[in-house]
């Protein structure tokens, strides 16, 4: 009897439909993927059937689905990844007590009371020299107003060639005759550059994935496999290829993809496991 959290049920779903309709569409019997990957038929038969109360540990289930990924042709290793193998919930009892014992041993570090002593008569001696001398405390405060008259005259003079070189220049602009020749307005560059011939290489193609849920997805460009694993909601993900892209979903409805700037689509509908291929020379059509 297997141990799984949520979280793994809904990615051992998408997992196991993903490896059963591979298995179908390549003609492969269940029979001969136990035969071949010496897993008891039972076992598959439940992986298959999505009946994970029969199943073993999580950690054996990783194992099954990468020998099962191979059979079927499958990157095995990437596959058995997606899938999360998770401990068991922590004890609250145990890591109470572990952190009781790790705060047992940090060192206690006393601070001498002749220590607060010393900082007190220190701040109180200060104290004392003020207030038996005011001379200090007036002389303090004739250096404070000395800095800060000092720096009012050193921004003062800025300040006034910067408005007088305002000034000029502004006389300068009033006194340029005004040529007669056309010049073209931003308005007319605008309207000009917008008629420019489209200049986009259709021999390469930009997929974006912009997930509305969680999915399990593979992304393969120009034959080479460029990611496979789990996107949960909100995740955005882009991929290039020179002649196609293909993208396949566990859960097709989750899955929003726009071809370069075209706007996005559904990939196809809710826990729907779907393989869409799209080519260079397509796009625009």
């Amino acid at each position: 009897m297997t141990l799984l959290n949520e979280t793994q049920k809904e990615r051992l779903l998408e997992i196991s439909r993903y490896l059963r309709q591979t298995r179908e569409e390549k003609s492969i019997r269940i029979e001969e993927v136990a035969a071949q990957t010496n897993i008891r038929l039972s076992l598959l038969k439940a992986l298959d059937a999505g009946d994970f109360e029969e199943l073993p540990e999580p950690v054996y289930v990783q194992g099954f689905i990468r020998r099962y990924a191979d059979i079927v042709g499958l990157d095995g290793t990437a596959v058995a990844n997606s899938f999360t193998v998770n401990a068991l919930p922590p004890n609250p009892y145990t890591d109470s007590k572990q952190k009781k014992a790790n705060s047992d041993k940090k060192p206690k570090i006393r601070i001498p009371l002749v220590v607060p002593y010393i900082l007190l008569l220190g701040i109180a001696g200060t104290g004392l020299i003020y207030v038996l001398n005011p001379k200090l405390i007036t002389k303090s405060l004739t250096n404070k107003k000395a800095s800060v008259s000092s720096q009012v005259e050193q921004t003062t003079p800025s300040q006034v060639v910067s408005s007088s070189t305002e000034e000029g220049l502004a006389n300068q602009q009033n006194s340029i005759p005004q040529e007669t020749s056309p010049v073209a307005t931003p308005s007319s560059v605008t309207a000009e550059s917008s008629t420019l011939p489209n200049s986009t290489d259709n021999s390469n193609l930009t997929v974006t994935l912009e997930l509305q849920g969680d999915s399990w997805l593979q992304v393969t460009a120009d034959g080479k496999t460029e990611f496979v694993g789990n996107l949960t909601k909100g995740e955005r993900r882009t991929w290039a290829a020179q002649k196609e892209l293909t993208v396949r979903s566990g859960n097709a409805g989750a899955v929003l993809v726009g071809v370069d700037n075209q706007p996005a689509q559904p990939l196809g509908g809710q826990g729907e496991v779907k393989q869409v291929t799209y080519k260079s020379e397509n796009i625009g059509q």
